[in-house]
């Protein structure tokens, strides 16, 4: 197979990129000077993933303050988010997949009701522009090429205290393996009741993130339906998942795990510490590891056998103005490859299409990325990932490499826009030599409101 992209996938995809910009036409009434520049750290993590200073909201002790403290009706937060998204990809089989899909969110989250409770809802769809029948598997449409619409949050908040809420019903969650997964053009959703909290600001301060619960179905990406956690995951049970983790942040220094358990299914254990040394002007080194462990429990109704599985892994970054430089190193082991039912995966070297978590594969990273000046709202990357034979005689090692430009306006009339081009090639050492292609258009608009 050639690793080269087929006219006809190139023009569908300036197709999609055209009428995706187009949904920004409304913003476009005024502009705006560009605000002063302001330096921003960069970032590696994989789109779709959560580590774990990610985990449990994002919101700094400033944010949570402001957060908390809006006003029921007046303060309600309303969200509305249009989407168009190319994909195709050519299988190492000659197989292909390929959508182009339209749609998008609109929600809500209102403000505190007597200080203490809030609400929140939002709906998802997406429909097929270009969807062959024949080249089903893009996850952008439901399984036969087919569009949907559903309900994927709707969930109250009570606040206990000033550092603590306790959020139940359908709703996002953010940790590295039950997580949104956001790539594409839904995000999976949660049945679930869950406490967290935020204490401390992290800086005069340590900062304490923490979030525990019960997380029964899960809404997968391209689905309109909720799914115990267990079937999703292809136990032949109906089970939900106790979770549990922390993470402390102090400076340059964040450290935290969680453990995932389901009863006579799995657990899955995650801990990650993370340390950055500024080493003048606007540089700085930051150093990162990881541990996963996944073992059967109970009667062992996922393989109906013992199994146990992990990986370990090491990354260290260099960032300088707008360069970050990246490397990585995982090393998978164990009686079976790793899985991720729930999330995105969360391994280091885990990018656009391969997670080089099989068992026996090693695998290393090496990554460029430049943000190119604030007002510009561009930025790029390229990788490369190469990945060792897994202990399966069927497996082979593989080699990645991606590609992915973004643009995203910081003001003016086309604020609100995100327009994104992501391109890999996968390299197979089996006899044949064979590869895997994977071209990527997204345009995504806020509007505003």
């Amino acid at each position: 197979m050639s690793a080269c992209v087929a006219p006809r996938r190139i023009w569908l995809a300036v197709l999609a990129a055209g009428v995706g910009a187009c949904m920004a036409a409304p913003a476009m009434a005024q502009t705006t000077a560009p605000p002063p520049e302001e330096e921003e750290e960069g970032d590696s993590t994989e789109q779709g993933h959560t580590q774990m200073d990610g985990s449990f909201g994002v919101l700094t002790h400033d944010e949570w303050v402001r957060e908390t403290r809006r006003k029921a009706f007046e303060d309600t937060d309303w969200k509305f988010q249009a989407r168009s998204y190319y994909l195709g990809r050519e299988k190492y089989d000659d197989t292909e997949s390929e959508a182009w899909a339209l749609g998008g969110s609109a929600g809500f989250k209102t403000g505190y009701f007597r200080e203490r409770f809030a609400f929140g809802a939002t709906a998802y769809g997406s429909a097929p522009l270009y969807a062959p029948d024949e080249k089903d598997g893009t996850l952008l449409l439901k399984p036969g090429q087919e569009g949907y619409a559903v309900l994927g949050e709707a969930y109250v908040e009570t606040l206990l205290g000033e550092e603590a809420k306790l959020t139940i019903g359908a709703q996002g969650l953010d940790t590295p393996y039950i997580n949104k997964n956001d790539s594409r053009m839904t995000p999976n959703t949660f049945l679930a009741a869950v406490f967290s909290g935020l204490h401390g600001d992290g800086k005069q301060t340590g900062q304490w993130r923490w979030g525990a619960g019960y997380v029964d179905k899960i809404k997968e990406r391209n689905s309109d339906e909720f799914v115990s956690m267990s079937d999703d995951a292809g136990a032949d049970i109906k089970r939900g998942v106790y979770a549990a983790g922390l993470n402390y942040t102090k400076g340059e220094l964040s450290i935290g795990a969680i453990n995932y358990w389901s009863s006579n299914v799995i657990n899955i254990f995650y801990t990650e510490a993370k340390y950055g040394i500024p080493i003048g002007g606007n540089a700085k080194l930051k150093f990162a590891a990881q541990y996963s462990d996944q073992q059967s429990v109970g009667d062992n109704r996922l393989t109906g056998s013992d199994f146990e599985a992990h990986q370990w892994g090491v990354k260290a970054e260099l960032g300088a103005g707008g360069v970050l430089l990246t490397a990585a190193y995982t090393d998978a082991g164990g009686d079976r490859d790793m899985t991720t039912p729930w999330s995105g995966y969360p391994g280091y070297t885990s990018v656009q299409v391969e997670d080089f978590n099989r068992a026996g594969e090693t695998a290393w990273l090496v990554r460029a990325a430049y943000t190119f000046p604030k007002h510009t709202g561009l930025s790029a990357y390229a990788l490369y990932v190469a990945g060792s034979d897994p202990d399966a005689a069927s497996g082979y090692g593989r080699g990645e490499t991606d590609f992915n430009v973004q643009w995203s306006p910081p003001e003016g009339m086309l604020k609100g826009l995100m327009v994104r081009v992501r391109y890999a090639v996968v390299n197979q050492d089996d006899p044949g030599d064979t590869d895997l292609t994977d071209l990527r258009v997204m345009v995504f608009y806020d509007l505003p409101f």
